[in-house]
């Protein structure tokens, strides 16, 4: 789960048209390393080093590529798992796909407006709300505090 790796390659690239369809050099040019990286090759961030892992403000996290609202902070929780973890999403703006990359079966998610990869869903979250693990890097997220929103 901490390593640093790519993942899903091929899905990233299939032929699903999006709402926001790039090129590769459009999305290179225009999005920082580490979130093209993320959100364009199916990577994923170093556990524990991506900055919003920790931000406990109010507000909602958007798609890094597209600005599509994925999660507001009061579903996110603490997992220890060292990136930002929600027990839902925004699911009118969410993709769900399933990887065998490394094995065994799990649940992709995705932005569904511009195809980003934002992370996996696990069903190890709290059992006191929906009992899922929205597992998310950094990179493929901002965040827009409430007092910040148009």
């Amino acid at each position: 789960m901490g390593c640093k790796g790519i993942s899903q390659e091929a899905e990233i690239k299939n032929n699903k048209i999006y709402a926001i369809d790039k090129t590769d050099s459009e999305w290179k040019s225009e999005l920082p390393q580490m979130a093209y990286y993320v959100l364009r090759k199916a990577g994923t961030e170093r556990a524990f080093s991506g900055p919003l892992n920790n931000n406990k403000k109010t507000g909602t996290y958007v798609c890094a590529g597209c600005q599509v609202p994925l999660y507001e902070s009061k579903n996110k929780y603490d997992s220890k798992s060292g990136w930002p973890s929600f027990d839902r999403g925004i699911d009118a703006n969410l993709e769900y796909d399933v990887d065998y990359k490394i094995g065994y079966p799990r649940t992709e998610l995705k932005c569904n407006k511009c195809g980003g990869h934002l992370g996996h869903a696990f069903n190890d979250g709290p059992r006191e709300t929906t009992g899922m693990r929205h597992c998310i890097n950094s990179a493929a997220l901002n965040f827009i505090p409430t007092d910040e929103k148009p």
